[in-house]
C-alpha cells in the first residue's frame, strides 16, 4: 500500500482509474445489497396492489374508475418522485437523498395497511409511488458511480434483478395468506404492510453510505475525500504529488437539450416509455391466459399460477441479462429483446387462433416475458446511469425513469379498455408496433457503454481512459 507524500494529491485520472480497474470487493457487494433490497421492496409494493384491489373490490364496493386509480396512481406518483429525487441528487449530492426515498416507501406502505377508506388508500399509494420513483433514480446512479468498469453492468443489473424476487414475493405472500384462510379484510392489510419490511431494513445502511467518489470529484472537486472513498471502496490508497485542482467547469441541466445529450435522453427516456407500455401489455395478456386456461378458477388458484409463470419465464431472464450485459453489450440486449417482443405480439395479432390453444399461447407469452427481462426491462434501467455527465446524471436518469413510469401509467389505464373494445389480438398488434419502435429507437439513439469507463461512456471532458481492448473486440465481433 503506497502513501502519498505530504501535501501531495492523486490526479483525477489516477482516482478514476483506481475505481475502474478495481476488483469486485466487499464494498461493491455491500452497495449492491443495499440498493437491491430497496428494489425488492419497490417491486413488491408497486405490484401487490393488483391482488389487493381484487380483494378490496367486493369489500369496499369499488367502481371500475376507483380500481383503475388504485392500480395506477403509484405509477403516476413515481414519475414525480424519479424526476424530483434525480434533480436533488445533482444539487445536494447522492448521499443526502439516499435513504430518504425508501423511508417514504416505508411510511407509505405502513399507512396503506391502516387505510380506512378509498381516499386514504389512494393518498398513501401516492406516497409509495414517490418513494419508488426516487429509488429508481438514486439506486442506479449510486451503484454505477461506485462500480468498476468490468463489472458495472453486472452490478447495476443485479440491483434491478432484485425486482424479479419482489414481483414473485407478492403472489407468494398472497397465496400463503389466502391458503391459510386469513380473512380477506385482514389479508389485504398484511399484504400492504409487509412491503415496509425490506425497505426498512436498508434505511440505516443507505443513510450511512459515503458520498459517491465520482460526485465528490467530478462535482465538488474534493480530491482528498475522494481518495478516502476510493480506499474504502477498493482497498487501494492512490499515491500522487499533484496539487489539488478545482473540478472542471461543467454546464447545468441546459446541456440535456443540446447535442449529443439530447439525442441520448430521447433514446433512454423514449425506450423506457415504450418498454413499460409493452411490459404492462404482458400483464393484460397474462389475465387472458388464466381465464382461457382455468375459466372461473378461484383467486388463490390464479395467483399461484401467475407466480409459476413468472418464476419459469421472467426470473431467469433477469439473470441471463446480468450475466451477458458486460459480455455482449447493453445495446444488443435491448434491441434484440424489443425484436422478440415484437415478433411474439405480432404472432398473436396475425394468428388470433392462438387464443384457442392455451398451451401454445402460453409459450409465446412466456418467450415475450423472458425477452422483456433479458432485454429492455433491464437495459433501460442500466443505460441512463451511464450515458450522462455526473453533474446532470441524476436528472437525466430521473427523466428516463419518469418517462417509463408514465408509459406504465398510460398502459395500466388504457390497455384493459383497449382489450375490451378491440379484442386481445388487435391490442397485441398495437404492442407489436410499440416494440418495433423500441428496436428503431435503440439502434438510432442509444450508444454502447459496455467495457468503457463511466466518464468515457458519459462523454465527459478530461477522460483519457480508452475502452478496454478485450471488451471492445468482444463487442465488435
Amino acid at each position: 500500500m503506497s502513501v502519498p507524500p505530504e501535501g501531495g494529491h492523486p490526479s483525477r485520472n489516477q482516482l478514476y482509474s483506481a475505481l475502474d480497474e478495481a476488483r469486485l470487493g466487499r464494498s461493491h457487494r455491500l452497495m449492491v445489497l443495499t440498493a437491491g433490497m430497496g428494489f425488492f421492496a419497490d417491486a413488491y409494493d408497486l405490484f401487490i396492489i393488483g391482488t389487493v384491489t381484487a380483494i378490496l373490490s367486493p369489500l369496499w364496493h369499488l367502481t371500475t374508475g376507483q380500481l383503475s386509480l388504485l392500480n395506477s396512481i403509484s405509477l403516476l406518483a413515481s414519475v414525480v418522485g424519479a424526476i424530483t429525487f434525480g434533480r436533488l441528487m445533482d444539487l445536494v449530492g447522492r448521499k443526502a437523498m439516499y435513504g430518504t426515498e425508501v423511508a417514504l416507501l416505508v411510511l407509505g406502505a405502513l399507512a396503506s395497511a391502516f387505510a380506512g377508506s378509498f381516499s386514504e388508500l389512494l393518498i398513501f399509494r401516492v406516497v409509495v409511488g414517490l418513494g419508488v420513483g426516487g429509488d429508481y433514480a438514486t439506486s442506479a446512479v449510486i451503484t454505477a458511480e461506485y462500480a468498476n468498469r468490468r463489472d458495472r453492468g453486472r452490478m447495476v443489473g443485479t440491483v434491478f434483478a432484485m425486482q424479479g424476487f419482489g414481483l414473485l414475493a407478492g403472489p407468494l405472500v398472497a397465496s400463503v395468506l389466502l391458503a391459510a384462510g386469513v380473512p380477506h379484510g385482514l389479508a389485504w392489510r398484511v399484504m400492504l404492510g409487509l412491503g415496509a419490511l425490506p425497505a426498512a431494513s436498508v434505511v440505516y445502511l443507505r443513510r450511512r453510505i459515503r458520498e459517491t467518489p465520482r460526485f465528490t470529484l467530478g462535482v465538488r472537486g474534493d480530491v482528498s475525500t475522494t481518495a478516502k472513498t476510493v480506499l474504502w471502496t477498493t482497498g487501494r490508497e492512490v499515491a500522487g504529488t499533484e496539487a489539488p485542482r478545482p473540478a472542471p467547469p461543467q454546464r447545468g441541466p441546459a446541456q440535456l437539450v443540446r447535442r449529443p445529450l439530447r439525442r441520448r435522453l430521447i433514446g433512454t427516456a423514449g425506450c423506457w416509455l415504450l418498454l413499460d407500455i409493452a411490459f404492462y401489455g404482458n400483464g393484460v395478456s397474462s389475465q387472458v391466459i388464466l381465464k382461457a386456461l382455468f375459466g372461473h378458477a378461484s383467486l388463490l388458484h390464479n395467483t399461484v399460477v401467475a407466480a409459476l409463470i413468472f418464476l419459469i419465464f421472467a426470473v431467469p431472464g433477469y439473470w441471463v441479462a446480468v450475466w451477458l450485459l458486460d459480455r455482449i453489450g447493453r445495446r444488443r440486449v435491448q434491441w434484440q429483446g424489443f425484436l422478440v417482443m415484437a415478433l411474439g405480439y405480432a404472432s398473436i395479432f396475425l394468428a388470433p387462433g392462438l387464443i384457442a390453444l392455451p398451451l401454445l399461447f402460453l409459450l409465446v407469452y412466456g418467450l415475450t416475458y423472458f425477452f422483456i427481462e433479458f432485454g429492455p426491462n433491464m437495459t433501460t434501467f442500466v443505460l441512463p446511469a451511464e450515458l450522462f455527465p455526473v453533474r446532470v446524471r441524476g436528472l437525466a436518469d430521473g427523466i428516463s425513469a419518469g418517462a417509463g413510469k408514465l408509459g406504465a401509467f398510460v398502459a395500466a389505464l388504457s390497455l384493459p379498455t383497449a382489450v375490451a373494445a378491440l379484442g386481445l389480438p388487435a391490442t397485441m398488434g398495437i404492442l407489436a408496433v410499440v416494440s418495433v419502435a423500441g428496436v428503431l429507437l435503440t439502434l438510432g439513439a442509444v450508444p454502447e457503454t459496455a467495457g468503457q469507463s463511466l466518464e468515457h461512456a458519459a462523454g465527459e471532458e478530461g477522460d483519457d481512459q480508452p475502452e478496454a481492448p478485450a471488451a471492445a473486440s468482444a463487442l465488435a465481433s
